[in-house]
C-alpha cells in the first residue's frame, strides 16, 4: 500500500521533499496504529486519528505545526485510500488540524553582518561555486532545492531573470537578480568553462554530478562553526525577504521573488525580529 501511495504522490506532482516527507508522516502513523492496535491496518478511523493526535501530544510531545504537518500528509493518504477503493469517505481533513498561535516575531534570525561574514568566509575558502549558491539563497531567495535544480537554460544574466522551478514542485516563476548575485554567477561561469565542465546542471559535484543538500549541508555546518551561529540555507531565505522588504520592495514583490503562495507567509517579514520586540519591551 505504502508504494502505490509513494506512486500516487509522484503522479500528483509532488516534489521529491515533499514525497519524502509525506511517506516518513504516513509510516509513523502506520506503525503507531500496528503497535497500538497489534494488528494490521485497514483503512482510516476518525477515532483512530484523534488517538493519534493525542498520542503526539502527550506522549511525543510534538509541537502543533509538527502535528499540523503529520496530519497533511494522512489527508493526502485518505485521499488515495478513498481514490483507490480502500474505504469510502474521507476521515480526516483540514478542519482536524490543532490550532497554531500566529507568530508575531520575523522569521528571520540572521542579520546583515552574519550573512556578509558567512559570504566572505566561502569567498575566501576559494570555491566560486559555493560563494555563488550561498549569494543566490542571500540576495535572490531561492529555496536551496531551487538551487540546485537550476539548469544552464534556466537563466539569462543579460536580462537578470532566473527561471526557477517551485522546490514545492507546482509552480514556476521568474526570479531578478541584482548586480551582486550576477556578478557571482558570472565568476562561477568562467571557473565552469575554464574546468571544462559539461553538465545541464548549474551547480555541480567535483565529479560532474548535480550538487546535493548533503554536501551543501557540510559547507554550512563548518561555516556556522567560524561565524559562531548556525545559519541554514533557509536562515538565508528568511533573510532575503526581510531585507528585501527593509529596502523597500513591496510585500508583493518579495512574495513574488520568493515563491510564497500565501502573501500571509511574506507578511511575517514586516514585523519586528525576536531581539527588537525584547529591546521595546525593556523600555516599557
Amino acid at each position: 500500500m505504502l508504494k502505490a501511495f509513494e506512486y500516487y504522490l509522484i503522479e500528483d506532482g509532488k516534489s521529491e521533499n515533499t514525497v519524502k516527507s509525506y511517506m516518513q508522516s504516513v509510516s509513523c502513523f502506520l506503525r503507531w496504529f500496528e503497535e497500538s492496535k497489534d494488528m494490521e491496518f485497514r483503512r482510516l478511523h476518525q477515532e483512530n486519528i484523534r488517538e493519534y493526535i493525542s498520542y503526539l501530544k502527550a506522549t511525543k510531545q510534538s509541537k502543533p505545526k509538527t502535528i499540523n504537518t503529520k496530519l497533511n500528509a494522512l489527508v493526502k493518504f485518505n485521499e488515495f485510500l478513498v481514490e483507490h477503493g480502500f474505504q469510502p469517505d474521507m476521515v480526516v481533513t483540514k478542519k482536524d488540524f490543532v490550532k497554531v498561535q500566529q507568530q508575531y516575531a520575523s522569521l528571520a534570525k540572521v542579520e546583515y553582518k552574519d550573512v556578509e561574514m558567512f559570504r566572505q568566509l566561502v569567498l575566501e575558502s576559494g570555491s566560486k561555486r559555493n560563494y555563488a549558491i550561498v549569494t543566490l539563497l542571500s540576495y535572490a531567495g531561492l529555496r536551496i532545492s531551487e538551487a540546485l535544480a537550476l539548469k544552464m537554460n534556466e537563466f539569462n544574466l543579460t536580462s537578470r531573470e532566473l527561471i526557477v522551478q517551485d522546490g514545492k514542485g507546482e509552480k514556476m516563476r521568474v526570479v531578478f537578480i541584482s548586480d551582486r548575485v550576477k556578478s557571482a554567477l558570472q565568476e562561477w561561469l568562467k571557473e565552469r568553462q575554464e574546468k571544462g565542465i559539461d553538465n545541464e546542471h548549474l551547480f555541480v559535484s567535483n565529479r560532474n554530478k548535480p550538487l546535493n543538500r548533503t554536501t551543501i549541508n557540510k559547507i554550512f555546518n563548518e561555516l556556522s562553526r567560524k561565524v559562531g551561529k548556525e545559519i541554514t540555507p533557509h536562515d538565508l531565505r528568511h533573510f532575503f525577504c526581510s531585507h528585501a522588504i527593509s529596502k523597500g520592495l513591496s510585500v508583493h514583490e518579495v512574495a513574488n521573488q520568493a515563491g510564497h503562495s500565501n502573501i500571509h507567509t511574506t507578511l511575517l517579514y514586516t514585523n519586528p525580529t525576536k531581539d527588537e520586540l525584547v529591546e521595546k519591551m525593556n523600555k516599557l
